[in-house]
């Protein structure tokens, strides 16, 4: 008998399945009907609910589309299952009964019809989707829905150990999506995003070391008609599945898409989709299943198709260097004063930058190289008036044991916003005015992974192993963390998903594998380093001839949080520099990822990332650039003084850029390295 129970059974069912997964199709007494998926030892991951449904405006009945019959055949894709699918027509249905008298839809004809095909991989846990409808008449559409997966109906219900809609949300136990956890209203809601925020086009749910992913093309025109606009599908994603109210979680696809924010969470759109008769409606999709998290699905996507193709960078890599060389030698340096641009009273000083010596050493003969050699001289010069030597053993076994004096004992640090934490005041004013963003004394991966990182780091220089005893006992204590958080602690929720603590701990559980020798460590530091790609936008929106829209490929989010409760939202927007960052330490620390995890091009994602943030460096005439917390800045940029640095913030909905200005030398240092890493 079906695992679903709120479908009636026809007695009718046939099978699908191979070694890796099983899918039952069941019958309604109004045709075929639902799909349940079942892992190779029997639990049912989820159920399709349907083969499309249709809203019409005017009629408040939904329309599901069944088939009559089903056709098996073997195709070199894998075996097939082709249903034609007709839209239920409600009239018909009342004819006879107690509702004919009263009720009366006018509409006598199937409004939707098609062809709906499961296609079964000959190995692997994955069926694929195809979805091919017509419009049988002019009507407007509250919705159409394709794939609606309800996972966990049935068997586990709303319980997960996880869920991840990539730059958008990553669950763990029970938390809700769109829950006020990390945001407030109105960004709170973000049931049905606007697809720009979406990182990677799949979401997952897991449970008890089993996950189910839904993935779609992206960039697909669902529908269209003439010259009017183009739907592309729109996600939907609700754990527990707070749209149905049913104790399961939701992943699903839909048409109309979002277009402006004004038009997101609309399950039910309006003004509604205008559909004409003959007009095509497509979605090709998949849903599959892997062994472990929601995290382990998303490698397995990536895995499958590999990393998207690295876009074209503005600028070749050896031209990118020169710019940036021929930056700080002109506008960027201050005489006197050293490096920098006036953002604030402390923008300006005497700092190397951290690709210069590399860049000079490789140009020798270069005079803008010898441009640039003459200015690192004179600041090394003045770093040296005030740091004559270099740190003292003594001194720096003091700076240990102040930092091992915070450790508790079961070896984690506890979070300080007013002491040891404080960067700046937005957690104290969020505090006040609203409520804390993290508790005094509360840990999280990243406050107890840094310390780790800087004693392991105090070890090398000094050699004292009960330094690095305390930094074993910080790893073990993280060991069973599934999700990264505490990253940006100075301005976002403590236990937010963020994606600079999991660069933090994928560096610091490597080096605890090259000092300990634990194979532990490695495979943790593997799952951290890949903990980057929830945060990552692997897609961007694109014509039908392949050009982007809107470039996103590789741009990051630093955490599926807000700022300060209100103040910035970072599901709408990215942020480069923290996996520039990641990407820079590693370099420094002799990390290869490529190296380490080889089932990942590492080396392709570092391309990726650095590509990306050479996007978003500065050209004042391209007037794509606002700060908003530093406004006086904005004349600085229209002169051309912040030119060639890159910007803090872009906006996966307007494509704009903004926030403070950031020097380039991250950029440079990492296209160093990646040069180096290809010969």
């Amino acid at each position: 008998m079906p695992v679903y129970q709120h479908a009636t059974y026809a007695g009718e069912s046939i099978t699908l399945q191979n070694a890796a997964i099983r899918l039952e199709v069941h019958k309604r007494v109004t045709g075929w009907g639902w799909v349940e998926i079942f892992t190779p030892d029997g639990i049912c991951m989820g159920v399709l609910d349907h083969f499309g449904e249709l809203l019409l405006r005017d009629q408040e009945i939904p329309m599901r589309l069944e088939a009559s019959a089903v056709q098996r055949s073997q195709s070199e894709a894998g075996e097939q299952l082709t249903f034609a699918v007709e839209s239920l027509i409600v009239k018909a249905k009342l004819e006879g009964t107690s509702f004919e008298p009263w009720l009366n839809y006018p509409l006598d004809l199937h409004c939707m019809s098609g062809e709906v095909t499961l296609t079964l991989d000959p190995v692997l846990p994955v069926v694929r989707l195809s979805y091919r409808l017509i419009s049988n008449a002019n009507q407007y559409a509250r919705y159409v829905r394709g794939p609606w997966l309800k996972v966990g109906e049935g068997s586990f219900g709303s319980q997960k150990t996880d869920g991840i809609l990539p730059g958008v949300e990553w669950l763990i136990n029970d938390e809700w999506s769109s829950g006020t956890d990390w945001f407030k209203d109105p960004w709170a809601l973000r049931v049905v995003p606007h697809p720009n925020k979406v990182g990677a086009p799949l979401m997952a749910i897991s449970h008890a070391g089993w996950g189910i992913g839904l993935a779609w093309k992206p960039n697909q025109h669902a529908t269209g008609w003439f010259n009017y606009h183009r739907s592309r599908p729109q996600p939907v994603f609700a754990s527990p599945n707070f749209i149905d109210r049913r104790n399961n979680h939701l992943l699903g696809l839909m048409i109309p898409n979002v277009e402006v924010e004004a038009q997101e969470n609309q399950v039910y759109r309006e003004p509604p989709l205008e559909l004409h008769k003959e007009q095509r409606i497509e979605f090709d999709a998949e849903i599959f299943l892997a062994r472990g998290d929601s995290l382990d699905v998303m490698v397995d996507w990536v895995k499958r198709y590999g990393l998207p193709p690295v876009p074209a960078p503005r600028w070749p890599f050896p031209e990118t260097l020169d710019r940036i060389a021929e930056g700080y030698t002109t506008h960027l340096w201050h005489e006197g004063r050293g490096f920098g641009f006036a953002q604030s009273a402390h923008s300006i000083g005497a700092h190397v930058p951290r690709f210069a010596e590399q860049y000079i050493a490789s140009n020798p003969d270069s005079p803008l190289a010898q441009e640039l050699k003459w200015r690192v001289e004179w600041c090394k010069a003045k770093i040296a008036e005030t740091h004559p030597a270099a740190p003292r053993r003594e001194d720096l076994l003091k700076k240990a044991q102040a930092l091992i004096a915070c450790q508790r004992e079961d070896g984690s640090f506890p979070f300080d916003p007013r002491g040891r934490h404080y960067r700046k005041d937005d957690f104290v004013v969020a505090t006040t005015y609203l409520e804390p963003m993290g508790l005094e004394g509360d840990t999280a991966l990243d406050i107890t992974i840094l310390p780790a990182l800087e004693l392991l780091d105090l070890t090398r220089q000094t050699g004292e192993e009960t330094l690095r005893a305390a930094a074993r006992k910080a790893l073990d204590y993280c060991l069973p963390m599934q999700r990264p958080e505490g990253g940006d602690f100075w301005e976002t929720p403590l236990h937010a998903p963020n994606l600079f603590a999991a660069g933090h701990a994928a560096i610091a559980y490597y080096l605890g594998y090259e000092a300990f020798g634990e194979e532990l460590y490695r495979q943790r530091a593997i799952h951290w380093i890949r903990a980057l790609l929830p945060f990552t936008h692997l897609w961007h929106p694109e014509t039908p001839q392949g050009q982007a829209i809107l470039p996103m490929m590789y741009n990051t989010k630093p955490c599926l949080c807000s700022s300060d409760w209100f103040f910035a939202n970072w599901v709408r927007d990215h942020v480069q520099w923290e996996v520039l960052e990641t990407f820079r330490l590693s370099n420094e620390l002799g990390i290869r990822w490529d190296q380490i995890d080889r089932e990942i091009d590492w080396l392709r994602y570092q391309e990726g990332v650095t590509v990306a943030a050479m996007r978003w460096m500065i050209d004042h005439r391209l007037d794509n650039w606002r700060p908003h917390n530093i406004p006086s800045t904005l004349e600085l940029y229209r002169q051309g003084k912040m030119d060639l640095c890159f910007a803090d913030t872009h906006n996966t909905v307007s494509g704009n850029y903004g926030g403070m200005g950031i020097m380039p030398d991250g950029i440079a240092v990492n296209i160093q390295a990646i040069l180096a890493a290809r010969g």
